[in-house]
């Protein structure tokens, strides 16, 4: 049975830095491709990032240069590191496994001052 579970959310000014984290069990990261998506309120869900199991990454246009996904094969843990964070990127972030499409519960992020 697949777990992931988000963490490192919080409320953070404009311009601030947080890194999200996403612990998985039941499945290797390193072999699924992996993705960060947003749900910002009051809006449909929006794709952010993703890494291949080859390990190539890719962003949304909205938070390229900025943001950055990784994983540690040795933790079986997925990250985003956020920087520069705009008001606009307040959202519930959760980790997924493109294959299957399964998500954890999320993790709040507010930036406002």
């Amino acid at each position: 049975q697949v777990q992931l579970v988000e963490s490192g959310g919080g409320l953070v000014q404009p311009g601030g830095s947080l890194r999200l984290s996403c612990v998985a069990s039941g499945i290797n990261l390193s072999s699924y491709s992996m993705s960060w998506v947003r749900q910002a309120p009051g809006k449909g869900l929006e794709w952010v990032s993703s890494i291949w199991s080859s390990g190539v990454t890719t962003y949304a246009n909205s938070v390229k240069g900025r943001f950055t996904i990784s994983r540690d094969n040795a933790k079986n843990t997925l990250y985003l590191q956020m920087n520069s964070l705009k008001p606009e990127d307040t959202a519930v972030y959760y980790c997924r496994k493109d294959q299957g499409g399964q998500k954890g519960q999320g993790t709040q992020v507010t930036v406002s001052s």
